[in-house]
């Protein structure tokens, strides 16, 4: 039976340690998720009378687990519906040609180098093809920040970035329920991956159709009289919100796909409806709960001891090194036809994994896929390219010498020459 007054004494040292970090990590502008991570990791390394803090805090206790496990489930659920939530499906149609190329290199590379430079150190293919899954993904939160700060989010550059970061998380999550669907059925055959394959598509293209039919609805309403358009909803943004975010995540768990994929789709949907039931500024209270929750669990689950071992160590590296070179070049070749500075800008602004890489490598150990050292490698490799970013971000601005064009001009089409 859960002692509830463990659990409040839990939340409170966990809630205070993780909002401490944020405090400190904002002070240096760090990424706050880089210090909520190694909270967790100090909460579960440092041993203290032959006990780690996790143990001593009674975390460890299977009830306990359980509750906090499901705190952190709810938070990358959510925290994946705000990332949809804030990427309409319409500013994807206006992201342009450029943009898709850059996010299709952006994963078709890195994608490739990360398989084969596992594959080369003996890993098996299912272990391989999860490393291989979380070099595709981008955190363009970091990038936006530093783009924002540096008043560069009217130009060309990073318009091309948003737009490729958007479609990048879609393949990227494709991609990760291709090799989770693989994995869980223990087959590599062509019908298994093809079946697998049009599942996580027919999911994804079934909610980008319901997202596209939205405005069509919705001018049909705004056509009707005064008085209709006043009608008054039954239901508040929250609870609807909820609904949909809930019933995607259940559908796409259902299907044997990733909980998040429906999450962020769920948020892509309810995204076409933010002027009518606005839920952002209801979601943050949530998020500013749960979400650090996700990133504590992150830093439980990694053993230190495995990094000591200098050839775990060096894969670290290497997969780092790779992830930055990888997603620098998917970017720069996609770009390349905007000039060599602008191509410059939005090679290193998709470097970031930050908590998209975290979550797959979450899921590959939770799957049981991933060992602790595997999954401490892609943590490692996660958090220095989110941390690395702004300054190769800053760099590449400095160095082109003057802002971007803006992107004022009319916009690229998808289908457009």
């Amino acid at each position: 039976m859960i002692d509830l007054e463990i659990v409040l004494i839990e939340l409170f040292v966990l809630v205070l340690l993780a909002n401490v970090a944020s405090i400190i990590c904002k002070r240096f502008q760090i990424p706050v998720l880089v210090g909520v991570v190694l909270v967790g990791v100090l909460i579960s390394n440092i041993i203290i009378d032959g006990q780690s803090i996790y143990s001593l805090l009674k975390l460890s206790d299977e009830e306990n687990k359980a509750v906090f496990e499901v705190f952190a489930q709810l938070g990358v659920i959510f925290l994946l519906f705000t990332i949809g939530l804030e990427t309409p499906l319409h500013e994807l149609r206006r992201a342009g040609k450029t943009a898709a190329l850059v996010a299709v290199m952006g994963v078709v590379i890195p994608f490739v180098a990360g398989l084969s430079l596992m594959l080369l150190f003996n890993y098996d293919m299912y272990q391989s093809l999860f490393i291989a899954a979380a070099m595709v993904v981008t955190s363009v939160g970091i990038t936006v920040f530093v783009l924002r700060d540096l008043g560069m989010m009217e130009t060309r550059e990073a318009k091309v970035i948003l737009g490729a970061a958007v479609i990048d998380d879609m393949l990227g999550l494709i991609v990760l329920s291709l090799v989770s669907g693989i994995a869980e059925g223990g087959s590599l055959n062509l019908i298994d991956i093809a079946a697998v394959a049009g599942l996580a598509v027919a999911f994804v293209l079934m909610v980008i159709f319901l997202t596209s039919t939205v405005p069509k609805a919705r001018s049909s309403i705004g056509s009707k009289s005064e008085k209709k358009r006043r009608f008054h909803h039954p239901i508040s943004p929250l609870p609807f919100a909820l609904i949909i975010c809930f019933g995607l995540s259940a559908l796409a768990s259902y299907l044997e796909l990733a909980a998040i994929i429906g999450a962020f789709l769920a948020g892509m949907l309810f995204a076409e409806f933010k002027d009518i039931w606005p839920a952002e500024d209801k979601f943050n209270p949530i998020n500013e709960f749960l979400v650090p929750f996700f990133f504590l669990q992150i830093g439980f689950l990694v053993n230190l001891s495995s990094l000591a071992d200098g050839w775990v160590l060096f894969i670290a590296a290497a997969l780092t090194l790779l992830a930055i070179v990888t997603k620098y070049a998917g970017g720069w070749i996609g770009a390349a036809k905007l000039g060599k500075r602008s191509a410059n800008i939005i090679g290193v602004g998709m470097i970031p994994r930050g908590e998209l890489g975290i979550i797959v490598a979450a899921i590959g150990l939770m799957a049981g896929i991933l060992d602790e050292s595997l999954f401490a490698i892609i943590v490692f490799m996660s958090l220095l390219t989110t941390i690395i970013a702004p300054s190769l971000i800053s760099w590449s601005v400095k160095r082109k010498g003057k802002w971007g064009e803006s992107f004022k001009s009319k916009p690229e089409k998808f289908q457009g020459d």
